[in-house]
């Protein structure tokens, strides 16, 4: 299937692990240069660097600026056609919610939902500069599935998901789509790395990482698939959602949670 993003720019922020860097894989596969923002750089990112596919541009998009340096990186190559919001970050709330402090939720909703305001607020110029553009944001399983373990990561993604309705609302007119991606638990970092939520819970349950595991995928009524979602897996809905294949689709969240989610 020809997506027709051949010559087109991205920006992807979180690009250097994880979702964020199957995103900027897929889309250098299919043509697109990538402005790839994240704090630093990696092995893998590196090497899509070295072939001329990514330009890298290192930012911390907590902080005001950031945007601002991505979208003139992707002025330099021509212009800006696609957005994908993808930087994000959970910690396990095992002492509920009376022990989340102010400084706690300010932190989650920055890092989870502000820094998607902020870049779509300095990437929509740019967009409508170009005619047309797309936004990708991704959200999490956890936007309607709330969960006390995760409160304030929930309610952050629960925003991401509405302000990208809204948007695609406001700037319909101006040709720019706005959709969201909310992953169950996905084969990461994120999950499954050395810190990562399975190694929390472990540490927290008294098991072992393969027993916290495997009550991941049981739990809330377990994955009808029987297995995390693959990055490459969320990274092929964002190159569906980024063309013009998906030219009538905005304001839309789609679910890639292996089943986990079991009510309409």
């Amino acid at each position: 299937m020809d997506l027709g993003l051949d010559g087109k720019i991205a920006i992807v922020t979180g690009a250097s692990k994880g979702i964020g860097l199957a995103v900027t894989t897929a889309l250098t596969g299919e043509g697109v240069h990538v402005v790839a923002g994240s704090r630093s750089s990696s092995a893998a990112l590196g090497t899509l660097i070295d072939t001329g596919a990514v330009t890298f541009v290192p930012v911390d998009l907590t902080a005001d600026e950031a945007p601002k340096a991505l979208v003139d990186a992707a002025r330099s190559r021509g212009g800006l056609d696609v957005l994908v919001n993808n930087v994000g970050a959970v910690s396990l709330r095992f002492d509920g919610f009376l022990s989340i402090d102010d400084a706690s939720w300010r932190r989650t909703i920055d890092l989870c939902f502000l820094t998607m305001v902020r870049m779509t607020r300095a990437a929509i110029p740019e967009l409508i500069a170009r005619g047309r553009g797309n936004v990708v944001t991704i959200g999490s399983v956890n936007a309607f599935l709330p969960d006390p373990g995760v409160i304030d990561y929930s309610a952050a993604k629960a925003a991401v998901w509405n302000l990208s309705k809204s948007l695609s609302k406001e700037y319909g007119p101006n040709n720019l789509r706005f959709n969201s991606i909310s992953p169950g638990p996905v084969a990461t970092d994120l999950w499954l790395g050395e810190h990562g939520v399975a190694a929390t819970a472990a540490a927290q349950m008294g098991v072992d990482f393969a027993t916290a595991r495997e009550r991941v995928v049981a739990g809330q009524g377990g994955f009808s698939t029987g297995r995390f979602t693959e990055p490459r897996e969320v990274a092929d809905l964002v190159l569906l959602l980024a063309s013009e294949r998906a030219g009538n689709v905005t304001g839309s969240d789609f679910l890639i949670d292996g089943g986990l989610i079991k009510t309409l």
